[in-house]
């Protein structure tokens, strides 16, 4: 058999603190002494140091990092070893030796260019490493809700034909004889979906041609989206407070280790239960004055503005109330009150700002169309939206959660490029 087949996790070593046990991994660290050579071993369970008589090891002196290993040895505790557990190692059973590597992870800042240029070496990172685990337990956790609380999962198409979002951030894509787009949401479809499975949700990418530049966009994204029948606004908003605190209790619950290797501090996560605080667009308006933004009532609030909000609270904000020419044709308008919308956006703290948009549909369908066109737009190129209506509708509501924002916040990054594996914005598509 194969050594590397008997090998067990670092973790379990670990765990085991003493016997002999065979592990395989990578070189993470070497340090060469007068009589032992210290290696640090790493697998995607951790790290434990190797005691190598140097004498015995001699050939394994100029060990490139990231070299690959399999090893037998005895284990001992260690207090000063990471993990407070050693190996004294034996017999060096497989080894294969890589040239020497590209990054010294001691000496880079993580989000510069050049790590970006070897993304596909930098994902080895121990902090890539706890970021890349702490987000397989948000998508997990967001799958967890959902379930439990009566959606169903559903797969809408990527290849669409009609704008959700708006034309000018769709990107084009030859699709044999015809031009299609890549979507930027799958909500119409889930709007479909609604009627026959009343709750439904899909973890999806979306892809928007927006050429922003800053910390919080990129071209493809992953979106977690929802929609409910027989549903207000008020509905989607307890949804979006569920699945965001059950995301964050998750993460709490299964990741200290990777968020302390992060240095990120929990307090703020530690307050992400609802009910979030609830500020209206008119009381938000009236904030950013205060603060000496030049912003008046039917300006949208951008970014900037989202920032300065989210840094004067604790937890997550529910944003409501938008004026209509801000928000996308199909949230309704309030019929208490017209010029605004029963749409909502949840802002994270800290600064990160909008990490869900969503509210209520319009559900009528004379009231889709003469919005369609007020917006300037064709009812043709919506008809089978506008069908929905026609057959049996109902109130409904729902939203689009940005995952990769959700995160970047979670872990504290400071660029969202910093939480996906392999980043796609405006000047990169490689690796």
């Amino acid at each position: 058999m194969e050594p590397y087949k008997v090998a067990i996790p670092i973790q379990e070593a670990l765990r085991r603190g003493e016997g002999k046990v065979t592990l395989r991994g990578w070189v993470h660290r070497k340090r060469v002494l007068k009589e032992k050579i210290f290696i640090l071993l790493r697998d995607s369970t951790g790290v434990i140091q190797l005691v190598l008589p140097r004498d015995k090891f001699k050939d394994l002196e100029d060990l490139n990092l990231e070299s690959a290993l399999v090893v037998t040895g005895a284990l001992v505790k260690e207090p000063r070893a990471p993990g407070g557990v050693e190996m004294h190692v034996a017999s060096v059973d497989w080894v294969y030796r890589g040239e020497p590597y590209p990054i010294n992870e001691d000496a880079v800042v993580a989000d510069s260019e050049y790590l970006l240029d070897v993304r596909h070496l930098w994902i080895r990172s121990r902090k890539m490493q706890a970021v890349l685990k702490i987000r397989h337990t948000v998508f997990g956790a967001i799958h967890e809700y959902f379930r439990k609380n009566g959606f169903y999962e559903v797969h809408p198409p990527m290849f669409i034909t009609a704008a959700v979002e708006g034309g000018a951030t769709l990107f084009k894509v030859q699709y044999f004889d015809k031009i299609v787009y890549l979507t930027q949401s799958s909500q119409f479809y889930l709007e479909a979906l609604i009627y026959g499975l009343e709750k439904v949700y899909t973890i999806a990418p979306s892809f928007r041609a927006e050429p922003s530049r800053t910390r919080r966009h990129l071209t493809e994204f992953w979106h977690a989206e929802m929609e409910i029948a027989w549903a207000g606004m008020e509905d989607a908003v307890l949804v979006g407070e569920g699945v965001i605190s059950h995301v964050v209790e998750k993460v709490l619950d299964e990741r200290q280790e990777e968020l302390r290797l992060l240095g990120r501090r929990i307090e703020p996560l530690e307050k992400a239960k609802p009910p979030f605080y609830r500020v209206s667009y008119d009381e938000a308006v009236d904030i950013l004055q205060k603060k000496g933004f030049e912003i008046g009532w039917g300006d949208d609030i951008g970014a900037d503005e989202e920032r300065a909000l989210s840094q004067d609270f604790d937890k997550p904000i529910v944003l409501y109330g938008f004026p209509e020419k801000v928000k996308a044709f199909y949230h309704r308008n309030n019929p208490r009150r017209p010029e605004v919308t029963l749409s909502f956006d949840v802002l994270l703290p800290e600064g990160y700002g909008e990490v869900i948009g969503g509210g209520e549909r319009i559900y009528q369908a004379e009231e889709l169309i003469e919005k369609i066109k007020r917006f300037g737009l064709n009812p043709q190129d919506y008809w089978w939206y506008i069908d929905l209506r026609r057959y049996g509708s109902v109130p409904h509501s729902g939203f689009g959660l940005g995952v990769d924002r959700l995160t970047m916040w979670i872990v504290g990054a400071d660029h969202i490029r910093d939480v996906v594996p392999f980043p796609r914005d405006v000047r990169r598509t490689a690796p």
